[in-house]
């Protein structure tokens, strides 16, 4: 199942229906107890649906979000993620093969590690190289989250994806980690001056999302936030100016080969982003509670590179490389990708209960935007390269 059949609200190889099908019997197995749509707090009308797993494990959230430009999406989205937490826990039903004594492991720096952490690994996990063709040794703590041995960093979610297949899951995943390397550069860089213009767009729901956004009186911008390696990101800034809450100052972020998707995955996720806000059930969602002491006028003034630009590209402007077909996707991305320097995509496969979720890592990337405390050497370099380019 390589070629992709749904491009309407995401890009996969079946509809959201079929995948739902697959996967809610399994729901229960993992210890979801509810799912519930949960936008009805907010006045934007963009699905937004929450799952629930009160067995988490210690240190992990229990609730869990799910975006969407239809209902069905969005309620898959918040299945789908209860399921990738649980695969990434370590416990008896984990099949990954570890070791203390690695045979071809990475070069630990390349994670980026925080400042005065002396990079000593007390277990590796064997991954897979899909640039290399080889098998490579990880950390465990880049793998599963969240982590209980000895820590070289804070665990994340960075790179756990999941799919219908294999190929979707580690397609999904890569994505991720490249849109979290721009947005991590864009805001090292304060690189955020070129908007995007959406009139042209070709698919419907694009349309449909920013009018909901316009008739609840909220105010939208893109960004191409877009680094070096080409794939498409795109940032959604929000700002309610009817409530003037400084916690629904939101952003969205979305990467893809196809720029109208990533668009879509932006509207989408600065929708779920108010939504968690205003539901306020998610164990990370102290946001609200911090920036609330803080003016909203101020907060403002904090972020304004983010409501402002300099020029703008037409998103008919972008390049579309999609070519509606996993493996010619992949292929073209880890192109990209080797071009640009980065010379391996770590896969690490964590299926526990029949649906492929995987974990992605791709050394060298940066991660700034969720973990301020990482900052690679390389990224002043990376910097100033694309500013020359331009």
């Amino acid at each position: 199942m390589d070629e992709i059949t749904y491009t309407l609200a995401s890009y996969r190889v079946c509809s959201p229906e079929e995948t739902w099908k697959k996967i809610e019997p399994i729901l229960n197995d993992i210890g979801v107890t509810r799912i519930a749509r949960i936008d009805g707090l907010d006045r934007v009308g963009i699905p937004v649906y929450s799952a629930i797993r009160p067995t988490a494990k210690e240190g992990a959230i229990s609730v869990y979000s799910g975006k969407g430009a239809t209902d069905i999406q969005a309620r898959v989205s918040a299945a789908m993620e209860a399921i990738e937490r649980y695969s990434a826990e370590q416990d008896e039903k984990t099949n990954v093969k570890t070791t203390q004594n690695p045979k071809n492991p990475i070069d630990v720096n390349e994670l980026i590690l925080p400042p005065n952490i002396k990079p000593n690994v007390d277990l590796w996990v064997e991954g897979y190289d899909i640039i290399n063709d080889e098998f490579v040794e990880v950390p465990a703590n880049a793998v599963f989250h969240p982590y209980e041995g000895r820590r070289l960093f804070r665990s994340n979610t960075n790179g756990l994806a999941s799919g219908n297949t294999r190929d979707e899951a580690i397609f999904h995943g890569m994505l991720e980690v490249i849109e979290r390397d721009a947005w991590s550069i864009a805001e090292l860089s304060r690189r955020t001056y070129r908007g995007v213009n959406i009139e042209d767009a070709k698919n419907p729901l694009i349309h449909e999302l920013m009018e909901k956004f316009r008739k609840a009186k909220i105010n939208v911008i893109l960004k191409d936030l877009t680094s070096e390696v080409g794939i498409p990101t795109i940032a959604a800034i929000s700002d309610d100016d009817v409530l003037r809450d400084p916690a629904l100052l939101c952003m969205g972020v979305g990467c893809h080969i196809h720029p109208e998707i990533a668009v879509l995955r932006a509207l989408t996720e600065v929708a779920q982003s108010r939504a968690t806000q205003i539901h306020g059930a998610r164990e990370d969602a102290v946001r609200g509670d911090i920036v609330r002491k803080v003016s909203y006028e101020r907060m403002k003034r904090i972020h304004k590179r983010w409501f402002e630009y300099k020029e703008e590209i037409s998103i008919s402007d972008i390049p579309n490389n999609a070519k509606l077909n996993l493996k010619k996707d992949m292929k073209f991305v880890k192109k990209r990708l080797v071009e640009s320097g980065f010379e391996r995509v770590i896969v690490v496969d964590l299926n526990k209960v029949g649906v492929d979720v995987v974990r992605v890592i791709i050394p060298k990337m940066e991660v700034y935007c969720i973990d301020r405390d990482r900052i690679s050497p390389w990224a002043r370099e990376r910097i100033r390269n694309m500013v020359d380019k331009r």
